[in-house]
């Protein structure tokens, strides 16, 4: 397996063939002489043996894509990860899906409204709004669509095939409970058809008796050529977003954030997001958010988070490409990179602003003397503070697995 460790004691231990055990370095623990799946063991080390800081009990923050269940298709696969796989995640749901050169998702609408971010190649969009305008566009990577709840759309695979990331506001939502054209044709009376459309009946002899959901097609031509004349005019706020072509956030060490929201991408009044890039050595600072809670997708890179519930109550993740990460609304969190790569990764909310509140910034606008009396902290603490948001920090004290109590 060709997979980057995040922690490198752990590197050392594999390299020397040893088995890694719930064990600190003051003594607390034990060896797992049982039954036990060790690759896991390496994967989540901070589940092995949790920092000593750690306390109490969270429900599961983290799952998989790769846990879950493959959907395969002629033209391509999905995969989700919903409330039924993530508990905790009530407020939003992700579909990871795939097509081929030609491979179609076919026309349908949902309830919810749609966010989504392409992984790799390209990806053909088609709607319709509700006052008859059209939208077609070829969406690229770090490239973004948006559909409005009920509005209808189609989605097609250009001459490299895509990936994409979809992203809907309902931890309840399923991409396999849709609203789809085929359906709508299949269990309307051919009569109805025929009269909705002018056309015999026999000009439905051949539709599907079920939803195709994905299937293969032909590479479309040039986006030109797919152009429909539309008497009613273009829509007036675009589906489409290029995030990469976005200025980004530059942060201390050189790491990058890019925010996107109802500010900049005025037609997503249900999704905001940020685009992070963690480099090697730093963090994404400790924080809050106060409007939403937080769904996130780890595109590369190794990282581990850990999160402060009330009542004292906190508990460490590790996460890498693929992973989701979930964060309750208002819970405190910070992000570290593990490994020796970047940590991209995507952080979601159900809202229409992104917004975060910084610890650092907190107590940097806060009187000093309220600071230091209730922390008991001196002079050079008082003088590091920002009193700009951080965003993302350095993070040269990083202390890898196993740890002390200290």
């Amino acid at each position: 397996m060709n997979r980057t460790r995040g922690v490198k004691q752990l590197e050392i231990e594999k390299r020397n063939g040893h088995i890694p055990q719930p064990i600190r370095i003051d003594g607390a623990g034990w060896w797992d002489l049982g039954p036990r799946d060790i690759m896991r063991d390496l994967e989540n080390p901070d589940m092995l043996v949790s920092p000593a800081t750690d306390a109490g009990s969270l429900p599961n923050l983290k799952f998989s894509f790769s846990d879950t269940n493959m959907q395969l298709n002629h033209g391509g696969w999905s995969r989700e990860v919903t409330v039924r796989q993530l508990p905790i995640a009530t407020e939003v749901a992700g579909v990871n899906m795939a097509l081929t050169p030609g491979g179609v998702r076919e026309m349908h609408w949902h309830q919810q409204a749609e966010w989504a971010i392409v992984l790799v190649g390209k990806t053909r969009i088609t709607s319709v709004d509700q006052n008859g305008r059209n939208f077609i566009a070829d969406i690229g990577v770090g490239d973004l669509w948006y559909f409005p709840p009920g509005i209808p759309h189609s989605l097609q695979g250009l001459e490299e095939g895509t990936e994409f990331l979809l992203v809907f506001p309902d931890g309840n939502f399923s991409d396999l409970n849709t609203l789809a054209i085929t359906d709508f044709f299949a269990h309307t009376p051919k009569e109805v058809l025929s009269a909705n459309f002018g056309v015999p009946q026999s000009a439905f002899d051949n539709i599907p008796n079920h939803q195709v959901y994905i299937f293969q097609s032909d590479v479309p031509g040039p986006i030109e050529s797919q152009q429909v004349a539309d008497p009613q005019g273009t829509i007036p706020l675009p589906f489409k977003h290029r995030l990469l072509a976005q200025e980004p956030i530059v942060t201390p060490g050189g790491s990058m954030v890019r925010i996107v929201d109802s500010t900049n991408f005025p037609i997503s009044t249900q999704i905001s997001a940020a685009l992070l890039e963690i480099k090697p050595g730093a963090m994404r600072e400790m924080h809050w958010h106060p409007n939403a809670d937080e769904w996130q997708y780890y595109i590369s890179g190794t990282a581990r988070m850990t999160v402060m519930a009330p009542n004292g109550t906190a508990r460490t993740f590790d996460y890498r490409a693929g992973d989701v990460g979930y964060v309750p609304r208002a819970f405190g969190h910070y992000i570290q990179n593990t490994g020796t790569q970047s940590v991209w990764a995507l952080e979601m909310f159900k809202s229409d602003r992104f917004e975060d509140v910084s610890l650092n910034q907190w107590m940097a606008l806060t009187p000093k003397e309220i600071v230091e009396k209730n922390l008991h902290v001196g002079p050079e603490f008082m003088n590091a503070l920002k009193k700009e948001k951080q965003f993302i920090v350095k993070n040269p004290g990083f202390t890898y697995y196993p740890r002390s109590d200290k």
